[in-house]
C-alpha cells in the first residue's frame, strides 16, 4: 500500500459519522477523500466543518480510480449491493454489520469477495472493547480453564424508533447479533443450538407494527460442549448495561459496565456510584477507533482484518436460529437455518 491510504465513506449517518470523524482525528495514515450521503442537503454543514469532499451517489466513489479502500455505513439493505461492487472495483472494504440479512445473499457476496481477493471486515466493534478483549485474553492465556458458562448481558437505555424497529432487522439481527459475535469471539467456539424466549414488554408498537420482540433471553449450546446465556432488553432505566460473566474450570471472569467516574459516594443513605456511559455512542467510543486501526494495519501488513468474512455469516445464522426458535417456540439448530 502507499504511504496515505484513501478512502472513501458511503453512508453519513450515525455511524458514519463516527467512522469519518475517528480516522481524520486519530489515524494520520489515511485520509478521508470522499463521503457519499443520498440525502446530501442534510449533512453538508457537518462535511463541510471537517473538510471533506461530499457527494451523492456511492458510484462516485467506487468508480474512483484514486480511492483505495471503503466504509459502507449506508442502511443494511444496501450492504450487499455495495459490497459486491466495491469488490469488483478492486477496492478493499470495511463494512457494518450485518452483511445482509437473508442468508443466501451474505453467502454470493462473501463468494464474490473472496474471488476478487480484496480485504475484508465486518463492523463488529466491541471486540476491540477494553473490557472484552481483557475477557478473550484470559480466556485464551488459559487462565480460565474450560468454560462451562458464559454469560452476557445487554440492555439499551431506551427503545429505538418506531421508524427504525421496522426496517432494522428486529431484535436479534439488530441488538442480537452482536452478543452472538461476543459469544463466538470469547468461547471459541461455534453455536449450534439456540433456545430464544422473547416478548414484547417496553413498546407495544414493536409487537404490533413491526412483529417483533424487544425483551429475550437466549440460551445458547455450544459446540464444545459449553453452554451460554444471553438477555436482552430494549429498555434499562438506568442506562447502557453491557456485562459479561465466564465460569470456567480454573477460574472466573467478569467485567462492569464503564462509567464516567469510578468515583463511589458512601453516606449514611448508602453507596452510590455513577449510572452507566448512556449509550453505544459512548460506551464503545475508543472501540470503534480501534476497529478502523485494525482495518488499515491489516491493508498496510497486506492481510486479512481479524474480524473476517466468516464472522459476518456465523451470528447471522444464530440470530435467524434465535428468531425461528421464539416464533416456534423450541429449540433450534443452526443447521436448520444455514
Amino acid at each position: 500500500m502507499k504511504d496515505k491510504i484513501n478512502i472513501g465513506i458511503i453512508g453519513a449517518g450515525r455511524i458514519g459519522k463516527i467512522h469519518t470523524e475517528n480516522i481524520i482525528r486519530y489515524i494520520n495514515e489515511v485520509r478521508v477523500k470522499t463521503v457519499a450521503d443520498y440525502y446530501p442537503d442534510q449533512v453538508k454543514e457537518w462535511a463541510d466543518s471537517i473538510g471533506i469532499s461530499l457527494v451523492k451517489e456511492p458510484e462516485e466513489i467506487l468508480d474512483d480510480p484514486g480511492i483505495d479502500a471503503v466504509f459502507i455505513c449506508s442502511p443494511t439493505n444496501t450492504h450487499a449491493e455495495y459490497i459486491v461492487k466495491a469488490s469488483k472495483a478492486g477496492k478493499h472494504i470495511f463494512c457494518e454489520k450485518p452483511i445482509d440479512l437473508n442468508l443466501d445473499t451474505v453467502k454470493e457476496t462473501i463468494g464474490v469477495v473472496k474471488e476478487t481477493g480484496v480485504k475484508f471486515q465486518t463492523g463488529f466493534n466491541r471486540r476491540f472493547d477494553h473490557n472484552f478483549r481483557k475477557v478473550h485474553d484470559l480466556i485464551r492465556d488459559g487462565r480460565i480453564g474450560d468454560i462451562n458458562i458464559l454469560k452476557i448481558t445487554s440492555w439499551d437505555p431506551e427503545p429505538p424508533p418506531i421508524e427504525y424497529s421496522m426496517v432494522c432487522g428486529g431484535l436479534f439481527l439488530d441488538m442480537t447479533i452482536h452478543d452472538f459475535d461476543m459469544a463466538r469471539f470469547l468461547s471459541g467456539s461455534e453455536v449450534e443450538e439456540v433456545y430464544a424466549l422473547a416478548a414484547v414488554k417496553i413498546d407495544p408498537d414493536i409487537g404490533k407494527v413491526c412483529s417483533d420482540y424487544d425483551t429475550a433471553i437466549i440460551s445458547l449450546k455450544f459446540e464444545d460442549g459449553s453452554i451460554g446465556v444471553i438477555d436482552n432488553c430494549r429498555k434499562a432505566t438506568h442506562g447502557y448495561d453491557q456485562r459479561v460473566e465466564v465460569l470456567g474450570s480454573k477460574a472466573t471472569a467478569a467485567i462492569l459496565n464503564d462509567t464516567p467516574s469510578t468515583a463511589i459516594l458512601s453516606d449514611e443513605k448508602g453507596v452510590c456510584y455513577e449510572k452507566p456511559k448512556y449509550f453505544f455512542t459512548d460506551r464503545y467510543a475508543d472501540a470503534y477507533v480501534e476497529e478502523a486501526r485494525e482495518f488499515f494495519l491489516a491493508l498496510t501488513e497486506d492481510r486479512q482484518p481479524s474480524v473476517s468474512l466468516i464472522d459476518g455469516l456465523r451470528p447471522l445464522e444464530i440470530g435467524l436460529a434465535a428468531l425461528k426458535s421464539a416464533q416456534e417456540g423450541r429449540p433450534v439448530k443452526i443447521e436448520e437455518v444455514s
